[in-house]
């Protein structure tokens, strides 16, 4: 995955702006949905944790899987007393490797997608880990708005080139793509998975400087990104889409499945 070589640079932006709005937003889009106890969840890709540990401090069961033991490290040294959490050490790749079919009542896969050249194997794969019913939480970069950033950091070259592909190099200097909605919609209806709900997240905080600080009004801040990202035609030009995909039912094991 291209990402790797690039923890470095992530691990500077936690607690950042863009990266508390980013987590704050996911987690309140997502437990929207997650409203039955104790669920079985696979994180693939889960980085530093910020999801894994918010969603075992809620009492599910979590599976975390990173490549990365740099980042690993940081959510293992997060783990409090009473969760159950486990971390896996592998590639997104391996799931079929590592897990039964059908082991797990929500997969969540945020930030990830977009290092995939080829985004079907991995949806594949993830839709085979959910049991009937379960409910796939995935965050990807909006290829429908890919202009809005650098349009709005006056660099209209790039601004231009955006609207040619979904293929752009983040604030990470890595390369990678985006997702339009329709098409990744179809896609994951491809593989037995339907949309039940998609957000934007980031609509209005996107632009600001890499390391700007949260501030004290962050409450107010908040507020104004969750109507957004739930409102149209803000939405639709979020600088990250979080899709809410539930797997149908008649699949493979697994028990409880999650609210939709």
């Amino acid at each position: 995955m291209r990402f790797s070589g690039a923890e470095g640079r992530w691990r500077e932006r936690l607690g950042t702006l863009r990266d508390v709005v980013r987590q704050e937003l996911v987690t309140r889009q997502l437990t929207e949905h997650l409203t039955a106890t104790s669920c079985r969840i696979l994180d693939v890709g889960c980085g530093q944790g910020t999801q894994a540990l918010r969603m075992a401090a809620r009492g599910h069961r979590v599976t975390a899987l990173d490549a990365s033991r740099e980042l690993l490290d940081l959510l293992e040294a997060g783990v409090q007393p009473g969760m159950r959490i486990e971390a896996v050490q592998a590639d997104a790749g391996r799931l079929d490797e590592l897990f039964e079919p059908g082991g797990f009542d929500a997969v969540l896969c945020h930030g990830v997608l977009m290092y995939f050249d080829d985004p079907d194997p991995l949806l594949a794969g993830m839709a085979r880990m959910l049991a009937p019913g379960g409910l796939l939480s995935l965050l990807v970069r909006n290829g429908d708005a890919l202009a809005m950033r650098p349009g709005l950091q006056g660099d209209w070259a790039r601004a231009r080139r955006a609207f040619e592909g979904t293929g752009y190099v983040n604030r990470l200097g890595v390369p990678a793509r985006a997702d339009r909605l329709g098409e990744l919609t179809r896609r994951l209806a491809g593989h037995g998975l339907e949309v039940r709900r998609w957000y934007g997240v980031r609509v209005l905080s996107d632009a600001v400087p890499d390391g700007e600080p949260v501030p004290d009004n962050l409450d107010d801040l908040l507020a104004a990104e969750e109507r957004a990202g739930r409102t149209d035609p803000y939405r639709g030009v979020a600088a990250l889409t979080h899709l809410i995909c539930q797997a149908q039912s008649g699949g493979s094991g697994g028990s409880g499945s999650p609210s939709a």
